[in-house]
């Protein structure tokens, strides 16, 4: 007979003053930090301003956030946010008898982050007029770590659960029932970290094209974009196929051949691909 893990952790690490701090919002801050600190670490040995750096943090941090809230709400549960607005953005919401209270962020979408990190760089290079693709491939090396600790989030939250499965590493989500499934988080999560170690010795040997210091390895540096290209084409095509193991996140996905997070994960893979044959060209 097969024993399965059984995880029931409360989502609330602790409170302050009355207010929950749960661990989904310490380990989403905590991948940002860390990310940043390899950044930090990159920037200095490629010889690049940390001024650059604070100022690109402010940018990719607002987008991001501003990008994956927005990006649930709207592709998520459009029918709901979209009467009630100002809850897109607030941590608010409304009790049985129609007081205003505060809660928590009950949805963040690692698209619409995307999306937005994208944006806020477009936006930033317009201001600083610094090469979007270098730009790009410095962030690229740092996102998979980021993105790990975002999955672990969702892990402590016990959601974006997988399908029930009967396999030895299962595990039973007890706030949500007690069927043992696929733990769909931690499998993303492994890949993003490995991802990122990957990604790391790719740069490592290889350094950046162009802008890299180390000047005897800059003969064999991957063209512009490809840090870039691979992030997205790895992360992307892990997102599509580990879908067909994970619940449906709202109900219109069941009239759908395939899940939302597919659908927005395509265009992601097509981008990918796209830079990478124009940068071989």
């Amino acid at each position: 007979m097969t024993v399965f893990i059984h995880w029931n952790i409360s989502p609330e690490a602790f409170t302050v003053f009355g207010i929950p701090v749960r661990y989904y919002g310490l380990l989403f801050v905590g991948g940002f930090i860390a990310a940043f600190q390899f950044l930090e670490w990159l920037y200095k040995r490629e010889h690049i301003p940390y001024q650059k750096l604070s100022q690109l943090a402010t940018y990719a941090i607002i987008g991001s956030f501003a990008g994956a809230r927005l990006g649930h709400c709207l592709f998520y549960e459009p029918d709901y946010f979209l009467f009630h607005p100002l809850e897109m953005l607030l941590p608010i919401g409304y009790d049985e008898n129609g007081a205003m209270v505060f809660k928590a962020y009950t949805g963040l979408a690692s698209h619409g982050g995307a999306f937005g990190i994208l944006l806020a760089l477009l936006i930033y290079k317009w201001k600083t007029k610094e090469d979007l693709l270098p730009l790009l491939d410095r962030i690229a090396i740092a996102t998979p770590l980021a993105c790990g600790f975002i999955r672990m989030a969702n892990f402590f939250n016990s959601e974006i659960i997988g399908y029930p499965t009967d396999v030895p590493w299962a595990i039973v989500f007890e706030q949500v029932d007690m069927e043992p499934r696929h733990p769909a988080q931690l499998y993303e999560a492994i890949f993003y970290f490995s991802l990122f170690i990957v990604m790391f010795l790719l740069y490592k040997r290889n350094g950046l094209a162009v802008t890299s210091s180390v000047v005897e390895k800059q003969q064999t540096s991957p063209h512009v974009g490809f840090y870039f290209a691979l992030c997205i084409i790895s992360i992307f095509t892990f997102r599509f196929l580990v879908e067909f193991i994970k619940e449906r996140q709202v109900s219109f996905e069941d009239y759908l051949p395939i899940d939302m997070g597919q659908i927005l994960s395509i265009p992601f893979v097509a981008l990918g691909v796209w830079i990478l044959v124009k940068g071989k060209k």
